[in-house]
């Protein structure tokens, strides 16, 4: 590799299933779209919307499903260099349901388990990890062995250079239990320079459930900047300046899932540039809103403009 990654994430990946009916059940969807899925992938795809030069490490199914994720990365200009197959396990595909404004449920099919959770320690490319710009990694992939020990030596060469984000990303049907997942999710912050969630994935991981809080308890863990996303509330961030609060844009919300991933996408370019945390944060909520008053995910990523420009009309 010559020239370092801007953006570099690691887990999750796989075919998202949208319907392109809303406000009916699954079993009543006549047609649905195929979208490439997986939250840090999506965070790639946003950064890369941004211009930078971005790539995923993670692992599909040796299926069509598969070929289909390569053809998409390559497609949204993301490196796919670190995507492997795995032969055992095919491709996950995950199904929505859409209840606009605000009930979204999600249907992983990850059975009998994820290719993503097969990411290997030894196969992993270290040079890439300590150079990038932004390395970005979540807590799916602590959930289970091998991408446990990959996330967490990942983290540990990474050596807090750069950029490095753990994104709270606590999903329930991945751990046995909240208590399960927090003290590996402890053990990842400790590498961390950026942690970012909502209020019930900081709940897991730091115990608190109010959000100054949640971010001081963030913060005493070691990381330079905490993001605690409050839905209708906006967003606080804290860093070793202070504390910031931007209230959410308002948008006729088509799917909320993607708007998370398109936050960190536009975090990742905010970090880069070397904004303050006021400044990137009200960007990454304009870029999320966009995202949510659009069907997909990946396709729905937005560009620089488009976000600039929703930040003009308010």
């Amino acid at each position: 590799m010559t020239v370092p990654l801007e953006v570099l994430t690691m887990g999750r990946v796989g075919v998202d299933i949208y319907p392109l009916q809303t406000g009916v059940g699954l079993d009543e969807v006549e047609t649905f779209g195929r979208y490439l899925g997986g939250s840090p992938t999506n965070v790639a795809v946003a950064a890369a919307r941004y211009g930078h030069r971005a790539a995923v490490i993670t692992r599909t199914g040796d299926d069509p499903f598969g070929r289909f994720i390569h053809r998409a990365l390559r497609g949204y200009g993301v490196d796919d260099r670190f995507v492997t197959p795995v032969a055992a396990y095919p491709t996950p595909v995950t199904f929505c349901e859409i209840f606009p404004p605000d009930n979204f449920p999600l249907y992983f099919y990850r059975f009998p388990k994820a290719p993503d959770l097969e990411i290997n320690a030894d196969e992993l490319d270290y040079d890439a990890i300590r150079l990038a710009g932004v390395f970005w990694v979540t807590v799916t992939g602590l959930s289970e062995e091998p991408s446990r020990t990959a996330t967490l030596a990942a983290l540990e060469a990474r050596g807090r250079r750069g950029s490095t984000v753990l994104d709270l990303d606590y999903r329930p049907m991945f751990w046995p239990s909240r208590e399960a997942a927090r003290p590996w999710v402890q053990q990842a912050l400790a590498h961390a320079t950026v942690a970012v969630g909502n209020l019930d994935e900081v709940h897991t991981a730091v115990g608190e459930t109010e959000p100054g809080s949640a971010a001081k308890a963030l913060r005493a863990l070691g990381v330079d900047l905490a993001v605690v996303k409050q839905g209708p509330r906006g967003v606080l961030a804290v860093d070793g300046t202070g504390a910031v609060e931007v209230p959410p844009v308002p948008v006729e919300v088509v799917n909320g899932l993607g708007a998370g991933d398109a936050f960190g996408g536009a975090l990742c370019h905010g970090l880069l540039s070397g904004w303050p945390a006021a400044r990137t944060m009200r960007f990454a909520n304009a870029a999320g809103a966009i995202v949510a008053s659009r069907l997909s995910c990946s396709d729905a990523m937005p560009t620089t403009a488009e976000v600039e420009a929703m930040l003009d009309v308010r």
